[in-house]
């Protein structure tokens, strides 16, 4: 046969096969097809024919034009709603800097946005029973918009709408992006962060479905909504848990990624296909996905397109073409991409220039949008995601729509103001024009009556922040009575008081129900396994197989209302869901608990903008970082030990950082903390270290309470008498026990009165010695007042020596209001793989280098002889050719 001929054999049984499916899409069903094309694929397969992107389907919307329904609202008004929202966005961002040059903001990305946010607001995004409304994860680029919209719901003002981004002049301002701290009654959670939306939110929605199977809540109405970029996506955390929404059925969860097809400099994909890649990605993890790429004005040319040209060109062009199109003029794209061939060049031989310039994506075209929408909130059984296709800087003409340099657009000059008022139908003329003003209709218009209509019919305004919680009873005594006695000769470790104390809050009537154990992968590490019978491990399917280890008293244990949330080995999934626990007295009501376990070296320092996201948030919640400091993890070595947590913890000042080291005062903290937290309603959350080392506890000293909270007591003070040859040695955590053996040496060996100090919370010390130092100078106070270290030190003498199993600035960092000079001892440096004992020798903090230190110290002091201290190093072992462990 002649290649012509084979030609057009193929084209006419190319034809044959599409008509043969379409018969069946038009008699039967869609699952119908779905069989046929699974049943073609399988018998391919058995030939060895491969298929490439097998989850991929063709660059064109999910929903055909036949299958959409009729748009419920008033498309006229709202155009001319969005448009005012649109040029007050705009105004915002232009007047700041007109004002403020290089104040910075962003128009583009709300530019692009707009449209699947109005429609959201009008038609989607509801305040549900009780007030808990949907949640929105409002992509943060684009805050402009919602400050806009609220600006005509008449939540934000004319004058904060000039101070955005002016947060300190009188009166306040807007703050740069959505950040709860800084505006509690506005936005609900941080998202400008990148890649931190995605899976905050999954772990929100699988947080709302265990609330729900627990029986902690009625109905799981709630719609998580996430809008963030297509450049967002490659963030790792963006994706990192989109296979647990798939297994949990998280169908309360929708995506909708913003696709301008442009990161913050240029395409994300400027040589593929980012939705075609989202679309395998997250079909692929078991999704729904759902394609919103062209508007209306497409689909007459989708009608002509019988041979599949049209279809078959928008799957190959690049992103950057695609961007390109866009950008430049419509006789551009006739000749580029309709004059490839001459079918295309035929569909669109009646159309202007302009007409194609003009051809609309689908994330700018509401009725599409709306259908999307309604597939998606009504689908059952799977999280779904939107990928809507829109242009950066819609709008914006040739000052910024689909250029490289649209994100950073921060001016419009008057002939793209002009363009900009044009192009949406904005009232107002030439000379008004110059002072950019802000539009606010009359709120008897109709416009305005329209907007409040449709957020009534909602249940309310969204964002929204209220604390619909109650203050809890405080919890009862009898919980932490056990711990402040002493534990006689049975050695104990902290992790053990912890998990002992959480058991105990389980069987509480009035807290049971409220305590949230999250652990990622190491309950058996922490002695957490007992709980798996007690309260068992949360899945939404139960426990569809027998364990293992189920003759075992500590089996594992999973079931649908189980208490423990135990996500496999992620922290940033943790501490996602610590948020959510930690926040849900905001989202539900309920004073939930979070119990969040982990590694310390993996806590801060992995996911460190999340515990900066729980700050801003307002969650509550106690962290607890185990197993604490450099030398308190025998055999692990280097990645595993850590020696810093502490020191990171100083920068969140809503975060409470302690380091105890013994059962009551672990009690003492616990019970404090979630007084204050949940009783006073205090938007604070803890950091707590603890470690597995056992050793005898002490019963509690008297009058020590207030110093453990404050950060510093006396634990024990000397007997001795001798007051030339003093010392206050000041222990915490792990390392307190050297501190321990170190008094006994000085005292019984060397004479030297010993009293011995426990800081439990360094950064408590701190923040309190900083504050009072500000007050001080800001009221001119000379005769100043002294904070809580002075206080306790207040008339002691003699030497100060102070070490933990953290860096030396942790002690460093408070050494200026000591009495007199502070030695830090601590563990900088890399960790080690080996036993406790070698690794305190090796850092140097073990009781002989303790004793060492303050020996050296009396003799600087004279109270000790140069020959009596080289007699001591010798005794001590210490040696001084001994490598720097800082730099070894």
């Amino acid at each position: 046969m002649a290649k012509e001929e084979s030609s057009k054999y193929y084209k006419a049984e190319n034809r044959e096969w599409i008509d043969s499916l379409r018969y069946v899409l038009e008699n039967d069903s869609k699952e119908r097809v779905e069989e046929l094309l699974e049943l073609l694929q399988n018998e391919a397969k058995n030939y060895s024919v491969s298929f490439t992107m097998p989850f991929n389907t063709p660059y064109v919307n999910t929903i055909p034009p036949d299958k959409e329904t009729a748009y419920p609202g008033d498309l006229e008004i709202e155009e001319k709603l969005t448009g005012i929202i649109r040029w007050n966005a705009m105004a915002m961002v232009v007047k700041a800097n007109m004002e403020a040059e290089g104040i910075g903001g962003h128009i583009s990305t709300y530019g692009s946005i707009a449209d699947l946010w109005e429609v959201g607001f009008h038609h989607f995004f509801k305040v549900r029973d009780k007030g808990k409304a949907d949640i929105v994860y409002f992509q943060g680029h684009a805050s402009p918009g919602v400050y806009a919209r609220a600006f005509l719901e008449g939540e934000v003002s004319e004058k904060e709408l000039r101070n955005f981004r002016r947060e300190l002049l009188p009166g306040g301002g807007l703050s740069s992006y959505p950040h709860p701290f800084l505006m509690p009654r506005f936005w609900r959670f941080p998202t400008v962060s990148m890649g931190l939306s995605p899976i905050m939110a999954i772990y929100q929605a699988r947080f709302n479905k265990y609330l729900k199977k627990r029986g902690l809540i009625e109905e799981d109405n709630q719609k998580i909504w996430v809008f963030i970029g297509d450049g967002e996506m490659d963030e790792p955390e963006s994706t990192s848990a989109i296979d647990l929404a798939s297994r949990d059925k998280l169908d309360n969860l929708i995506f909708v990624i913003n696709c301008n097809l442009q990161r913050l400099d240029g395409p994300v994909r400027g040589n593929g296909k980012i939705v075609q890649e989202l679309e395998a990605l997250f079909k692929g993890a078991g999704w729904n996905v759902i394609k919103l790429l062209w508007g209306k004005d497409w689909d007459a040319l989708f009608e002509k397109d019988d041979n599949g040209q049209l279809r078959k060109q928008l799957n190959e062009i690049p992103d950057g073409q695609l961007q390109k199109y866009a950008y430049a003029e419509g006789a551009f794209m006739r000749q580029d991409f309709f004059g490839k061939d001459e079918a295309l060049l035929e569909m669109v031989k009646n159309y202007s220039d302009k007409e194609l310039q003009r051809l609309n994506r689908g994330g700018h075209d509401p009725v599409k949008i709306f259908n999307a929408y309604k597939a998606a909130v009504t689908h059952k059984d799977q999280p779904t995601i939107i990928l809507a296709q829109t242009i950066k800087g819609y709008g914006q003409g040739k000052s910024g729509e689909a250029s490289n340099v649209s994100h950073q657009t921060k001016k419009m000059d008057i002939e793209a103001l002009k363009q900009f008022r044009d192009r949406f139908k904005i009232a107002l003329s030439d000379k008004e024009l110059e002072a950019i003003p802000f539009i606010k209709p009359d709120k008897e218009s109709k416009e305005m009556k329209y907007l409040i209509q449709k957020r009534e019919e909602a249940g309310g305004f969204i964002p929204r922040r209220k604390d619909m919680s109650r203050p809890l009873k405080n919890p009862d005594e009898s919980i932490f009575k056990e711990f402040f006695e002493s534990s006689g000769e049975e050695k104990v470790a902290t992790t053990m008081v912890m998990v002992k104390i959480l058991s105990k809050l389980l069987k509480d009537k009035h807290y049971k129900d409220l305590v949230v154990p999250i652990i990622p992968d190491e309950s058996r590490t922490f002695g957490i396994e007992s709980l798996f019978r007690q309260v068992g491990i949360y899945s939404p399917d139960g426990q569809l197989y027998d364990p293992v280890d189920k003759e075992s008293l500590l089996y594992y244990k999973e079931s649908e209302d189980g208490v423990i949330l135990e996500e496999g080995i992620t922290e940033a999934g943790c501490m996602s869901e610590f948020i959510a626990a930690g926040t849900a007295y905001l989202t539900h009501g309920l004073n939930t608990i979070p119990f969040y376990f982990f590694y310390s070296m993996f806590g801060f320092q992995r996911v460190g903008d999340l515990v900066w996201a729980a700050a801003d948030a307002g969650a509550k919640g106690f962290l607890i970082g185990g197993i604490s400091g450099r030398t308190s993890m025998p055999g692990e070595g280097l990645q595993h030990q850590d020696g810093q947590s502490h020191v990171y913890a100083y920068a969140i000042p809503t975060l409470k950082a302690y380091d105890p080291a013994f059962a009551y005062e672990i009690a003492v903290i616990v019970q404090d903390g979630i007084k204050r937290m949940y009783v006073e309603k205090e938007n604070i959350f803890y950091y707590i270290t603890v470690g597995n080392d056992t050793y005898p506890m002490p019963a509690m000293p008297k009058n020590s309470k207030e110093g453990i909270l404050k950060g510093m007591y006396r634990f024990k003070k000397s007997s001795s008498r001798a007051k030339k040859k003093k010392a206050h040695l000041f222990g915490s955590g792990a390392i307190l026990t050297e501190v321990l053996k170190a008094a006994e040496m000085l005292e019984k060996k060397y004479g030297v009165a010993t009293d011995i100090w426990s800081i439990t919370s360094y950064k408590a010390l701190y923040d309190n010695a900083i504050d009072t130092e500000r007050a001080n100078r800001s009221k001119a106070n000379l005769n100043m007042e002294s904070n809580y270290i002075q206080e306790c030190l207040e008339n002691e003498e003699g030497v100060f020596v102070a070490v933990s199993d953290y860096l030396k600035a942790l002690p460093e960092s408070i050494a200026k209001w000591f009495p007199a000079k502070l030695t830090a001892l601590g563990t900088d440096g890399f960790g080690r793989s080996d036993t406790r004992e070698l690794l305190r020798e090796f850092f140097e903090v073990n009781g002989q280098h303790i004793v060492f230190a303050v020996l050296y110290e009396l003799a600087l002091q004279g109270h000790l002889s140069a020959t009596d201290l080289r007699k001591a190093a010798k005794e001590l072992g210490i040696d001084p050719k001994k490598a720097n462990p800082r730099t070894s």
